[in-house]
């Protein structure tokens, strides 16, 4: 079993900045690839950014690349999103999740920190 535990998320203005941090335990973090995700009201889990075990491989979806980045500190078992230029339609739960590398379904979420922007 992987826990993961998000934190970082907030109120922020439009155009402002937000870190959010996922720190994980349980078993062996550089096993894992780890993703961020959001959920928006009334909307499906979204795919937001991926980074693989090593940290040399990472994805974003498109309409996020250039504002959003996504890192791993392994002797920190912790993984980070960066988010800049902040958007209202960012405002969401952002949930971090990890997958053991080589398997494709996420298996292990955390319990989401709620990231409001505000115009």
């Amino acid at each position: 079993q992987v826990q993961l535990v998000e934190s970082g998320g907030g109120l922020v203005q439009v155009g402002g900045s937000l870190r959010l941090s996922c720190a994980a335990s349980g078993r062996t973090f550089s096993n894992y690839d780890m993703g961020w995700f959001r959920q928006a009201p009334g909307k499906e889990r979204e795919l937001v950014a991926t980074i693989s075990w090593s940290g040399r491989r990472t994805y974003y979806v498109d309409s996020l690349r250039g504002r959003f980045t996504i890192s791993r500190d392994n002797a920190k078992n912790t993984v980070y999103l960066q988010m800049n230029r902040l958007k209202p339609e960012d405002t969401a739960v952002y949930y971090c999740s990890a997958k053991e590398s080589g398997k494709y379904e996420y298996d292990y979420w955390g319990q989401g920190t709620q990231v409001t922007v505000s115009s």
